[in-house]
């Protein structure tokens, strides 16, 4: 029997910064499902900055842009409403890489993996314990690989990805020096996420300001920069990083919607001079090594030594907001939409 859906769409592919008019809600038909696939209600979507690259078709990346006549897709635990495959049954719930931006879709299980209800929200499934879980714990495993006693620099840190990394580098025994753009999430993270020095970085105007800041903070140089943001953040990074230092780089945040590239930092010479290792990575890199993630993150959350902030928005129609939302600083940790009811 087939099932209407809503969906949400692009109009247009944005030019500079989203805006909602290049969005669209429709309502589609699904097909029953067939042999070896199911019918999966979305409970809650995830936005993510990298869906930005994926809405300018003009620059190859390694992820396909999004088509203009197919319904958006992405991250989302859902609910099996109807399955033809064997180990699925209805009331199981799951992660889904395409199940986002839409109410009911039809999945064939690639990408996907149940999860326990029991076990924790059914939204931190999409980020403490989701992929940028995976991120931030690939990043400081894999690539800073902090000692204890090191210094630990985090842009981007109230995010869903910099919030896991500041704590996993304090559990690390690291001295760890967050950014973020507001008195609130500065406080939560040196209240709750128990960074050593949290700076609000709309309290400096240029990159000479931050990194004065910055070497206040860290009066033996950055060991460790965990990089989400770019621009002034990389510039007063790469002046306080010390010899041998090591960055991850993830992100780059604000140069997401910039309708020229922006000028490299004008300091990267120091890359050279003292030693730095810089790594940029995506999470895919690190799909295999999702179950160490899990073994070892799991704990730490049940153990209250990782919290996590969300900011929720209710209804399919605000996944655009909620979208929009991740470039202008509006969130506070992982942001995800209510699509359907949640049973915890």
């Amino acid at each position: 029997m087939a099932q209407k859906a809503n969906a949400i769409f692009l109009n247009e592919y944005p030019a500079g910064m989203p805006e909602p008019s290049q969005f669209a809600l429709k309502e589609i038909e699904l097909p029953a499902p067939g042999p070896g696939e199911m019918l999966c209600r979305t409970v809650w979507m995830s936005v993510d900055p990298y869906m930005r690259g994926r809405m300018r078709p003009d620059i190859k990346s390694y992820i396909p842009p999004f088509s203009l006549d197919e319904p958006l897709s992405g991250g989302a635990v859902s609910e099996v409403i109807e399955s033809n495959i064997e180990g699925y049954a209805p009331g199981d719930y799951v992660v889904d890489f395409t199940g986002g931006w839409k109410d009911y879709y039809i999945s064939k299980a690639e990408q996907t993996q149940k999860v326990d209800p029991n076990m924790a929200p059914l939204s931190a499934y999409l980020g403490v314990l989701g992929m940028p879980g995976l991120t931030a714990w690939s990043g400081v495993t894999q690539i800073l690989k902090p000692a204890e006693g090191e210094t630990m620099f985090v842009s981007g840190a109230a995010g869903a990805v910099g919030s896991v990394v500041c704590q996993l580098g304090k559990v690390k025994g690291c001295r760890v020096i967050a950014s973020a753009g507001s008195p609130e999430k500065c406080e939560w993270l040196e209240k709750e996420a128990g960074v050593d020095v949290a700076l609000n970085y709309k309290d400096y105007a240029n990159a000479g300001q931050l990194t004065k800041a910055l070497a206040e903070a860290a009066p033996k140089g950055v060991n460790c920069y965990f990089e989400n943001v770019g621009g002034m953040h990389l510039e007063a990074a790469l002046n306080c990083i010390a010899n041998g230092g090591r960055m991850a780089w993830c992100g780059m945040i604000s140069q997401y919607n910039n309708r020229e590239p922006e000028p490299g930092p004008p300091n990267l010479v120091n890359v050279v001079g003292r030693g730095v290792l810089i790594r940029g990575f995506i999470v895919s890199e690190y799909i295999a090594k999702a179950m160490e993630f899990a073994m070892e993150v799991a704990p730490l959350l049940a153990q209250g030594k990782i919290k996590f902030q969300e900011s929720k928005y209710d209804g399919l129609g605000k996944a655009p907001e909620a979208f929009i939302g991740l470039f202008k600083g509006e969130n506070f940790g992982k942001a995800v939409v209510r699509v359907g009811p949640d049973s915890n």
